[in-house]
C-alpha cells in the first residue's frame, strides 16, 4: 500500500477531540477536552504514541511512531504513514515508526544498558510497524493496536503507550485500591496506572493498558528549564517487556481516561476492575 499524505486527522464526540496532524504520521498529536489541550507536542517524541527499544540500547535502536529526533520540529515525519481513516468517532492508523536516531548518528552517553554510543539502526526505518483503532467513548479514548517487530531480538521494551503532557499536570497520582494516592514525579515505574493532573484536580489524565503480559506504569517530569518552555513537560507511560522477542504480532489494549482526576480515577479502577489481565490493582 503506497504512504498517504494526510494534513490532519480528527475525531470528536463533542466532548472530547483526538487529533493527528500531518507531522506526526498518525501518532495522537492533540486530545482536547472542553478545549483544554492534554498533550505537549513541541516535537516529534512528545505525542500520545507508541515506542520500543530493544537488545538493551535504549533510544540507539529506538522505532518511535511519531518520527525521529532529527525530524525536530519540521512539518514533515522520518516515520511512514502507511494506512489511515476516520468517521465519527473512530481514527485508524498504520505507521511504520522511525528509528529515532538516524543511522550512524553519536550518542552522548552509554545507549541504555549497553557501552556503545552510536545509533545501531541501518536505515530510518526498519518495518517496526503499530496499526491502531482510536475509539472515543464519552472522555474515555480506546485505543486497539497491533505492534509488528519484524526480526528476533534478545529482549525488548514496548512503551505500549505514552502521554507528553504540558507543564502544569504537576500533581502525580496512582489508582489504587480504588482510591487516588500521590507519588512522586519519579522517574521510575510500578504496578499502578499512574494519572497526572493539573493541582486543582480539574484536568487529569492516564492510561491502564492490557494486552501480552504484564504491564507497569511509569511518569517522569522533564521541568526547569525556564530558558526553553518547549522542554518543560510531564509524561506517564504504560511499559510491557520481554526476554527472546520473536518475529510476530503483539496485541494491546488500552484505555486512555482523559477529565477530572476524580473521573480518570473512576474510568481506570472500573477498566482495571472489568479485566482479567495480571495488572489488577491487588
Amino acid at each position: 500500500m503506497s504512504p498517504l499524505l494526510l494534513l490532519l486527522l480528527s475525531v470528536t464526540n463533542g466532548e472530547l477531540t483526538v487529533t493527528s496532524e500531518e507531522p506526526f504520521a498518525g501518532a495522537i498529536s492533540s486530545v482536547k477536552w472542553h478545549g483544554k489541550e492534554f498533550i505537549n507536542n513541541h516535537d516529534h517524541g512528545r505525542e500520545l504514541q507508541t515506542a520500543l527499544s530493544f537488545d538493551s540500547f535504549g533510544e540507539c535502536y529506538n522505532p518511535t511512531e511519531a518520527g525521529s529526533a532529527p525530524d525536530g520540529r519540521k512539518s514533515t515525519s522520518s516515520s511512514v504513514l502507511l494506512d489511515s481513516s476516520a468517521t465519527g468517532s473512530v481514527m485508524h492508523t498504520r505507521t511504520d515508526m522511525a528509528f529515532w536516531m538516524a543511522p550512524g548518528q553519536p550518542y552522548p552517553r552509554d545507549c541504555g544498558h549497553s557501552k556503545v554510543r552510536v545509533a545501531q539502526n541501518k536505515t530510518l526505518t526498519g518495518g517496526y510497524t503499530v496499526d491502531k483503532t482510536v475509539t472515543l467513548k464519552g472522555s474515555n479514548i480506546e485505543i486497539a493496536m497491533t505492534v509488528h517487530v519484524p526480526r528476533a531480538h534478545e529482549g525488548g521494551v514496548f512503551e505500549v503507550l505514552t502521554g507528553y503532557m504540558p507543564p502544569e499536570f504537576t500533581s502525580f497520582l496512582i489508582v489504587k485500591d480504588n482510591a487516588l494516592e500521590p507519588i512522586s514525579n519519579g522517574p521510575g515505574e510500578q504496578q499502578f496506572p499512574v494519572i497526572l493532573s493539573t493541582p486543582d484536580r480539574d484536568y487529569a489524565m492516564g492510561a491502564v493498558c492490557t494486552g501480552m503480559g504484564k504491564i507497569t506504569y511509569g511518569r517522569f517530569s522533564f521541568m526547569g528549564n525556564p530558558g526553553s518552555p518547549g522542554w518543560n513537560t510531564v509524561k506517564w507511560n504504560a511499559v510491557y517487556r520481554q526476554a527472546h522477542v520473536e518475529p510476530g504480532d503483539y496485541k494491546f489494549d488500552c484505555t486512555v481516561a482523559v477529565g477530572t482526576a476524580d473521573a480518570a480515577r473512576m474510568a481506570l479502577a472500573k477498566r482495571m476492575a472489568s479485566s482479567s489481565s495480571p495488572n489488577n490493582a491487588r
